[in-house]
């Protein structure tokens, strides 16, 4: 490794991103920081977009590709991180589109504050806006005007989602937006040792938060760069926005299972847990094959295990739990009629 310009991969699935994937890719060669590693994982993509990964790969050495069955996202972010030769790791979604200093602010807030992980602000964007969110990240962001260090990110991740408490917090002096960051692996740098022995499980649709409480705590310090460096795509195709299945809801229980368990065990409160595993629980009644003798036994046991764990909270935990859900649900339907119904 070079000490001065260490390597960065980019671990990237793509799977029918054909209308999307080269302004993703082009957004990562582009990088103001070039000592790149961008691995994408075709995950048996049934479009154009397996040779567009090969034609990368053919005109610029830093591109890798892989070829894969279809197997779902875990299973390309696992090949990718498999294969990863990076001192750091990034994620990148194949139809997101990165600012051009997005690596260099991440590396640079590592290494000058010594955190494990980098995290920077992101954008929603419709697909009207591709062209023009795409110029504005190849002009690259300003330098931040401040590097946020902050330790115990485990408990920042379960407590610090409201979005009207967390401008509550910056219109107070407390600078409470930087401690916010999700499961989501995008916009992040990562220490490489951080995902030593951790995998996401495949053939789930909550893979991330299923790992997010085991890697937070392997986390010292997190360092937030205050400006947005990553632009999101939102499409009313993904997965995020159409997936209505039982299935969908329980892997959302089962992951908001564990993330509780995980905090409990760690002494922090399970705030963000308690909102995901109580309202994936609800909407599993919702889903359209809920009714079948399987789902519903299924319903049955996780609203049992929903009980277990809320009893483990104190009256005044369960009442703080319960508040921030309250909240956090208000702003959930504010964000799904301006967010996700982008054009």
């Amino acid at each position: 490794m070079n000490a001065a310009a260490p390597l960065v991969s980019i671990v990237v699935p793509v799977y029918n991103a054909e209308r999307y994937l080269r302004y993703c890719i082009d957004s990562m060669l582009n990088q103001t920081y070039t000592n790149l590693e961008v691995i994408l994982v075709d995950d048996g993509a049934r479009d154009s977009s397996p040779a567009i990964c090969d034609e990368y790969a053919a005109h610029d050495e830093r591109v890798t590709v892989i070829h894969q069955t279809n197997g779902g996202i875990a299973k390309a972010q696992n090949a990718g991180l498999d294969v990863a030769h990076g001192e750091y790791i990034a994620f990148a979604d194949n139809d997101d589109i990165l600012d051009a200093r997005n690596i260099e602010y991440l590396l640079h807030a590592l290494l000058s504050t010594g955190a494990d992980m980098s995290k920077a602000r992101w954008q929603q964007f419709g697909v009207s806006q591709l062209e023009d969110t795409a110029r504005q990240a190849a002009k690259g962001a300003q330098a931040p005007n401040r590097i946020s260090v902050f330790k115990d990110p485990l408990r920042a991740y379960q407590t610090v989602f409201s979005k009207a408490l967390r401008l509550v917090g910056d219109h107070t002096g407390h600078n409470t937006e930087a401690r916010y960051f999700n499961e989501a692996n995008w916009c992040r740098l990562y220490k490489r040792e951080l995902w030593d022995g951790i995998r996401f499980p495949e053939g789930m649709y909550a893979q991330d938060v299923m790992v997010a409480g085991e890697l937070y705590s392997r986390m010292n310090k997190v360092a937030d760069v205050d400006r947005v460096l990553y632009y999101w795509l939102q499409s009313a195709g993904s997965v995020t926005h159409k997936e209505r299945s039982f299935g969908f809801y329980h892997d959302n229980v089962v992951a908001g299972i564990t993330n509780f368990e995980h905090a409990l065990d760690q002494g922090v409160l399970p705030a963000r847990s308690y909102y995901t595993l109580v309202g994936s629980v609800d909407e599993e009644r919702t889903a359209p094959d809920a009714g079948t003798p399987e789902n519903k036994q299924q319903y049955d046991a996780d609203r049992q295990r929903m009980a277990d764990l809320l009893g483990r909270l104190t009256t005044g935990q369960r009442m703080r739990c319960a508040a921030l859900q309250r909240i956090r649900l208000f702003e959930k339907g504010v964000y799904d009629r301006k967010v996700k119904n982008m054009k």
